[in-house]
């Protein structure tokens, strides 16, 4: 239980707190620590809470706050607990600025299962990995940080092991469990880019590294207009329905 990653959800509209506290439940390794719906809830819970939660998930548009001046204050006050926005403020400025002040990620309403599942399990990798280190070479930083692909993994050798450069061993992971629960129907790198979001660029390099390992077969998806389209399907799943 101690080991769980607490989550503080802050957000005003009671259906969508639900929701979100739903989605992070699912995600093995978290809790909800607790549910709030102001700004003022907020600081009052966390000035008076017996252990602060590692993580708070945030609403920008909330009825007692000017913009982010609850973000900026939350850095302020307590620059050890980690941001996520999850909030329809998707204007450049707004996004930028969340980015500026430190957010771990920014996820925009209405918000995709998927997508926040994948934020949730890369913060859990990124704490898990700088708990065992003390110091970080700077392919390791590039990697914290996104300026590579690079696996930030290098503590575990068996996830880490034989991998190319631009393979992210929890990302593999994770394409590997959407493919083998795809039930034979195949997926395209576009529609794997939204699923895990990322570039269709990104999606496609890791389904050709799979295919490159024998792990993935590829169809072509014919449409009505252009050119078509290639399916990626688990070898299992495919000679199984073969």
């Amino acid at each position: 239980m101690s080991d769980s990653i607490q989550a503080l959800i802050i957000e005003d509209d009671f259906r969508i707190a639900d929701i979100n506290r739903r989605y992070v439940e699912k995600v093995e390794g978290y809790m909800v620590q607790e549910v709030v719906k102001t700004g003022e809830e907020a600081l009052a819970y966390l000035e008076n809470c017996s252990s602060l939660p590692q993580l708070i998930l945030l609403d920008i548009y909330i009825p007692d706050v000017q913009g982010l001046d609850l973000l900026w204050q939350l850095r302020r006050l307590y620059h050890e607990i980690d941001l996520i926005p999850v909030t329809a403020a998707n204007e450049t400025e707004t996004i930028e600025e969340a980015l500026r002040g430190g957010a771990f990620d920014y996820i925009v309403k209405p918000v995709d299962a998927d997508r926040f599942a994948h934020s949730l399990q890369r913060y859990k990798e990124y704490r898990k990995f700088l708990s065992v280190k003390e110091s970080l070479e700077q392919n390791e930083i590039d990697a914290l940080i996104g300026v590579t692909d690079v696996s930030y993994l290098s503590y575990s050798s068996s996830t880490n092991t034989n991998l190319p450069k631009g393979i992210d061993p929890i990302t593999l992971k994770d394409i590997k469990q959407l493919l083998g629960a795809d039930k034979g129907k195949g997926i395209t790198a576009v529609e794997l880019s939204k699923k895990i979001g990322t570039s269709r660029s990104t999606a496609r390099r890791y389904l050709e590294y799979l295919v490159s390992a024998k792990e993935v077969h590829t169809t072509l998806k014919y449409g009505t207009v252009g050119r078509p389209e290639r399916k990626y399907m688990h070898r299992e799943t495919y000679e199984q329905n073969d």
